[in-house]
């Protein structure tokens, strides 16, 4: 673990940053398959119908996965930082409690969830004709809530601990195993809906014993004894207080899906949810190369940071910032000129294909800055700066987005659903540039005081 700390705070930041996002980059690019793969199968099986019944269903899953998450972020924050001062103890006993607060939250909102499942659907947005699918689904989807979670969490937390192609393997072999299985239980045996649903919870079981047996066989340095699990207060509490803006922007997701839902619901049919549906899952998919490389760069940016190498900070954050710009500006492109094609893989129906063309370009008509956007918060929670971090998650979410799906469809309409999207991401870069802005002014002071501080070099006389 000592070499790898060493590399980390030493070696050439470019490839340091590719050897730490390609995993993540591979993962999360699995993990959207994961959902969309579903949304694929039930939607060429079962139709629209289908694919807005997982679209209803989407804010349980968002919330499911922000547990994990969150728990995730914040512990993987502490680790990283820990392991990057060389206090290895800190880092186990932190990944011990991250365990511990998964499973007491993700039990505790599970149960009420079950238990409210037919009012917490018609409240999503579920019509008479969506809802028993919504409810077949979501019914069996619940059973894996904590596995959901602990994968979300313990592959953040793999990757805080410098092992980012462990933190892979995993999520691949879980969404190609859930492939495997839609066909089997969508297809061969005519499940539908809750054909799909089986398949996930199946491969999600079987990755959650594959990480498991990497944390007690693999290198890892999570090889947890008894003692490691006594709960530990202020790590709970800093692991909650940096997580939290993670938390809160997915938690947030899940309310917009929900209020997008019930707009569209007003203002469209059943159709254009599942048009919502379709749209989040290819944008989704495309987003995942930007948030891997950020992901990467987070675990650079906490270690460096850790250490008090500012200068690397710095040069790492302009690195990311001009390879995810790159990115972002050619997915933009590709979405604009081929949407037609892209639903064309959800469905075989050309007046539903139709139906969305204008509202996924609408949608991503600021995607090129989308990048920049996504450095922001999880710049300062690398650094363990959790007010900035939740500040720039609830400008774009609470600040502008859930007003502007409010106020816009009433002198707009439907077209007014859409444009809050493009509207409420402008915002939130001008939000995130000024922050950033402002650490940098403050980063490039404590660069010029270690200047000040090292010793000169004698002078020679000759």
């Amino acid at each position: 673990m000592e070499s790898e700390r060493e590399k980390i705070l030493n070696d050439s930041l470019r490839p340091l940053l590719f050897k730490f996002s390609y995993p993540a980059i591979v993962a999360l690019v699995f993990g959207a398959l994961y959902n969309m793969v579903d949304t694929i199968f039930v939607g060429q099986k079962v139709g629209p119908l289908g694919i807005a019944a997982l679209t209803i269903v989407l804010p349980i899953m968002i919330i499911m996965w922000a547990i994990g998450f969150m728990i995730g972020v914040g512990a993987g924050s502490i680790i990283s930082r820990s392991l990057g001062a060389g206090n290895f103890n800190t880092a186990v006993v932190t990944g011990a409690n991250a365990i511990i607060l998964n499973l007491i939250i993700s039990s505790s909102v599970m149960i009420p969830c079950y238990i409210f499942l037919e009012k917490l659907l018609k409240f999503f947005g579920a019509s008479t004709e969506v809802l028993p699918y919504a409810k077949s689904y979501a019914s069996i989807i619940l059973l894996g809530f904590v596995l959901y979670s602990f994968d979300a969490f313990a592959r953040v937390v793999i990757r805080a601990e410098g092992k980012p192609r462990a933190s892979m393997y995993p999520i691949v072999f879980g969404a190609v195993l859930n492939i495997l299985l839609d066909y089997l239980f969508v297809f061969i045996l005519n499940q539908g809906v809750k054909g799909a649903a089986i398949a996930t919870v199946i491969s999600q079981t079987i990755t959650v014993i594959f990480i498991l047996l990497y944390f007690r066989f693999g290198k890892s340095i999570f090889k947890f004894k008894v003692a490691d699990f006594k709960i530990n207060l202020k790590i709970i509490w800093d692991i909650l207080r940096i997580g939290a803006p993670s938390f809160l922007m997915a938690t947030i997701d899940s309310l917009i899906i929900l209020l997008f839902n019930k707009a569209i619901l007003k203002y469209g049919s059943d159709d254009y949810i599942a048009i919502v549906g379709i749209g989040i899952r290819i944008i989704d998919l495309t987003l995942m190369p930007m948030i891997g490389l950020t992901q990467g760069f987070s675990t650079i940016v906490g270690f460096n940071y850790g250490a008090k190498k500012y200068l690397r900070v710095k040069k790492i954050l302009f690195e990311t910032i001009v390879f995810n710009t790159i990115f972002s500006v050619i997915v933009f492109l590709v979405l604009m000129i081929f949407p037609k094609q892209l639903l064309s893989i959800f469905s075989k129906n050309s007046e539903f294909i139709n139906l969305g063309i204008n509202p996924l370009r609408i949608l991503i008509i600021f995607f090129p800055f989308l990048g920049f956007q996504f450095i922001g918060g999880t710049f300062f929670q690398a650094i363990g700066k959790a007010l900035p971090a939740t500040i720039i998650t609830l400008s774009r979410q609470v600040i502008f987005l859930i007003p502007a799906i409010v106020v816009f469809p009433m002198f707009w309409g439907l077209v007014g659903v859409w444009i809050s999207w493009p509207f409420s991401d402008f915002m939130d870069i001008i939000v995130c540039a000024i922050f950033i802005f402002f650490e940098l002014k403050i980063i490039n002071k404590e660069i010029v005081k270690n200047k000040e501080s090292q010793p000169k070099p004698a002078i020679q006389i000759e």
